[in-house]
Protein backbone atom coordinates (compact mmCIF):
# COMPACT_ATOMS: atom_id res chain seq x y z
CA UNK A 1 0.00 0.00 0.00
CA UNK A 2 2.86 2.53 0.84
CA UNK A 3 4.42 1.65 -2.36
CA UNK A 4 1.29 2.24 -4.47
CA UNK A 5 1.47 5.81 -2.53
CA UNK A 6 4.87 6.61 -3.30
CA UNK A 7 4.56 5.95 -6.85
CA UNK A 8 1.68 7.85 -7.14
CA UNK A 9 3.11 11.11 -5.14
CA UNK A 10 6.72 10.32 -7.96
CA UNK A 11 3.89 10.34 -11.30
CA UNK A 12 2.33 13.91 -9.70
CA UNK A 13 5.78 15.19 -9.29
CA UNK A 14 6.79 14.10 -12.91
CA UNK A 15 3.37 15.25 -14.20
CA UNK A 16 3.61 18.30 -12.72
CA UNK A 17 6.90 19.29 -14.05
CA UNK A 18 5.95 18.05 -17.34
CA UNK A 19 3.27 20.55 -16.83
CA UNK A 20 5.34 23.38 -15.46
CA UNK A 21 8.01 22.51 -18.66
CA UNK A 22 4.93 22.88 -21.10
CA UNK A 23 3.85 26.36 -19.64
CA UNK A 24 8.02 27.31 -19.74
CA UNK A 25 7.98 26.44 -23.11
CA UNK A 26 5.12 28.46 -24.16
CA UNK A 27 6.16 31.42 -22.01
CA UNK A 28 9.68 31.76 -23.75
CA UNK A 29 8.13 31.57 -27.24
CA UNK A 30 5.96 34.55 -26.12
CA UNK A 31 8.94 36.33 -24.53
CA UNK A 32 9.95 35.86 -28.04
CA UNK A 33 7.35 37.33 -29.74
CA UNK A 34 6.55 40.12 -27.14
CA UNK A 35 9.58 40.65 -25.12
CA UNK A 36 8.31 40.82 -21.05
CA UNK A 37 5.57 43.70 -22.26
CA UNK A 38 3.51 41.88 -18.75
CA UNK A 39 5.78 44.31 -16.96
CA UNK A 40 3.14 46.77 -17.81
CA UNK A 41 0.22 45.04 -15.86
CA UNK A 42 -0.77 46.77 -12.71
CA UNK A 43 -2.36 44.20 -10.38
CA UNK A 44 -6.25 44.66 -10.87
CA UNK A 45 -5.81 44.50 -14.74
CA UNK A 46 -3.53 40.67 -14.31
CA UNK A 47 -6.49 40.01 -12.14
CA UNK A 48 -8.94 40.77 -14.96
CA UNK A 49 -6.77 38.75 -17.09
CA UNK A 50 -7.02 35.61 -14.35
CA UNK A 51 -10.90 35.88 -14.55
CA UNK A 52 -11.23 36.20 -18.45
CA UNK A 53 -9.49 32.72 -18.40
CA UNK A 54 -11.12 31.03 -16.02
CA UNK A 55 -14.31 32.01 -17.07
CA UNK A 56 -13.86 31.37 -20.09
CA UNK A 57 -13.43 27.52 -18.48
CA UNK A 58 -16.42 27.31 -16.60
CA UNK A 59 -18.37 28.89 -19.66
CA UNK A 60 -16.88 25.74 -22.01
CA UNK A 61 -17.50 23.22 -18.94
CA UNK A 62 -20.96 24.42 -18.58
CA UNK A 63 -21.97 24.97 -22.19
CA UNK A 64 -19.81 22.38 -24.01
CA UNK A 65 -19.72 24.64 -27.06
CA UNK A 66 -16.75 26.75 -28.05
CA UNK A 67 -17.04 29.60 -31.28
CA UNK A 68 -13.19 30.11 -30.55
CA UNK A 69 -11.78 26.23 -31.31
CA UNK A 70 -9.07 26.86 -28.33
CA UNK A 71 -10.00 24.03 -25.83
CA UNK A 72 -9.90 24.23 -22.21
CA UNK A 73 -6.98 22.62 -21.35
CA UNK A 74 -4.81 25.54 -22.96
CA UNK A 75 -6.63 27.93 -21.09
CA UNK A 76 -5.19 26.38 -17.57
CA UNK A 77 -2.06 26.42 -19.19
CA UNK A 78 -2.65 30.28 -19.42
CA UNK A 79 -3.87 30.39 -16.23
CA UNK A 80 -0.43 28.97 -15.41
CA UNK A 81 1.51 30.94 -16.60
CA UNK A 82 -0.60 34.38 -15.74
CA UNK A 83 -0.13 32.85 -12.15
CA UNK A 84 3.64 32.71 -11.96
CA UNK A 85 3.40 36.51 -13.96
CA UNK A 86 1.25 37.63 -10.90
CA UNK A 87 4.07 36.26 -8.54
CA UNK A 88 6.94 38.35 -10.17
CA UNK A 89 4.67 41.40 -10.57
CA UNK A 90 4.25 40.74 -6.72
CA UNK A 91 7.69 40.62 -6.06
CA UNK A 92 8.82 43.68 -8.81
CA UNK A 93 5.86 45.93 -8.88
CA UNK A 94 4.86 46.68 -12.24
CA UNK A 95 6.30 49.25 -14.50
CA UNK A 96 5.58 51.84 -17.03
CA UNK A 97 7.56 49.88 -19.94
CA UNK A 98 9.50 46.47 -20.27
CA UNK A 99 12.39 46.56 -17.79
CA UNK A 100 14.00 43.28 -18.12
CA UNK A 101 15.39 41.32 -20.91
CA UNK A 102 14.31 37.74 -21.87
CA UNK A 103 16.64 35.93 -19.50
CA UNK A 104 15.51 37.70 -16.23
CA UNK A 105 12.13 37.22 -17.31
CA UNK A 106 12.52 33.30 -17.91
CA UNK A 107 15.03 33.16 -14.84
CA UNK A 108 12.01 34.81 -12.73
CA UNK A 109 9.36 32.81 -14.08
CA UNK A 110 11.71 29.37 -13.32
CA UNK A 111 12.06 30.61 -9.68
CA UNK A 112 8.44 31.10 -9.06
CA UNK A 113 7.86 27.85 -10.70
CA UNK A 114 9.89 26.10 -8.72
CA UNK A 115 8.11 27.32 -5.47
CA UNK A 116 4.82 26.34 -6.75
CA UNK A 117 6.08 22.81 -7.60
CA UNK A 118 7.78 22.67 -3.87
CA UNK A 119 4.25 24.23 -2.19
CA UNK A 120 2.24 21.58 -4.32
CA UNK A 121 4.67 18.84 -2.95
CA UNK A 122 3.87 19.79 0.87
CA UNK A 123 0.29 20.15 0.28
CA UNK A 124 -0.06 16.84 -1.70
CA UNK A 125 1.74 15.38 0.94
CA UNK A 126 -0.72 16.72 3.66
CA UNK A 127 -3.72 16.30 1.42
CA UNK A 128 -2.75 12.99 0.08
CA UNK A 129 -3.24 13.02 -3.40
CA UNK A 130 -6.83 14.54 -2.62
CA UNK A 131 -6.89 16.32 -6.66
CA UNK A 132 -6.71 13.00 -7.71
CA UNK A 133 -10.52 12.33 -6.81
CA UNK A 134 -11.91 15.76 -7.65
CA UNK A 135 -13.71 16.48 -10.47
CA UNK A 136 -12.07 18.80 -13.32
CA UNK A 137 -14.57 21.30 -12.80
CA UNK A 138 -14.02 21.69 -8.94
CA UNK A 139 -10.58 23.03 -9.75
CA UNK A 140 -12.03 25.92 -11.75
CA UNK A 141 -14.52 26.66 -8.84
CA UNK A 142 -11.62 26.97 -6.42
CA UNK A 143 -9.46 28.90 -9.68
CA UNK A 144 -12.69 31.43 -9.86
CA UNK A 145 -12.92 31.48 -5.79
CA UNK A 146 -9.19 32.60 -5.38
CA UNK A 147 -9.65 35.21 -8.17
CA UNK A 148 -12.69 36.90 -5.95
CA UNK A 149 -10.23 36.64 -3.34
CA UNK A 150 -7.86 38.59 -4.56
CA UNK A 151 -9.95 40.87 -6.22
CA UNK A 152 -11.27 41.42 -2.13
CA UNK A 153 -7.35 41.73 -1.19
CA UNK A 154 -6.96 44.32 -3.84
CA UNK A 155 -9.65 46.39 -2.72
CA UNK A 156 -8.48 46.13 0.84
CA UNK A 157 -5.10 46.62 0.36
CA UNK A 158 -4.00 43.71 1.25
CA UNK A 159 -4.93 44.27 5.02
CA UNK A 160 -5.79 41.09 5.88
CA UNK A 161 -6.68 40.39 9.40
CA UNK A 162 -6.33 36.61 9.28
CA UNK A 163 -6.27 35.22 5.65
CA UNK A 164 -3.30 34.47 3.37
CA UNK A 165 -2.00 37.58 0.86
CA UNK A 166 -2.39 37.39 -2.89
CA UNK A 167 0.87 35.56 -3.64
CA UNK A 168 -0.92 32.43 -2.04
CA UNK A 169 -3.88 32.82 -3.78
CA UNK A 170 -1.55 33.23 -7.02
CA UNK A 171 0.57 29.37 -6.05
CA UNK A 172 -3.49 27.88 -5.51
CA UNK A 173 -4.17 28.91 -8.95
CA UNK A 174 -1.03 27.79 -10.58
CA UNK A 175 -1.95 24.31 -8.75
CA UNK A 176 -5.19 23.49 -9.27
CA UNK A 177 -4.63 25.17 -12.75
CA UNK A 178 -1.66 22.52 -13.36
CA UNK A 179 -4.34 19.59 -11.87
CA UNK A 180 -6.36 20.56 -14.67
CA UNK A 181 -4.07 20.44 -17.45
CA UNK A 182 -2.52 17.10 -15.76
CA UNK A 183 -5.84 15.70 -15.90
CA UNK A 184 -7.25 16.97 -19.19
CA UNK A 185 -3.76 15.59 -21.19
Amino acid sequence: MQQDTDNMVQDTDQQFKDVLGECRDIFRKKLHDYGASWRILRPSSLTDQLFIKAKRIRSLETTGKAMVHEGIRPEFLALINYGIVGLIQLDKGYADSVDITNDEALSLYDTFAKAAFELMTRKNHDYGEAWRGMRVSSYTDFILTKIARIKELEDIHSQTLVSEGIDANYMDIINYAVFGAIRLK
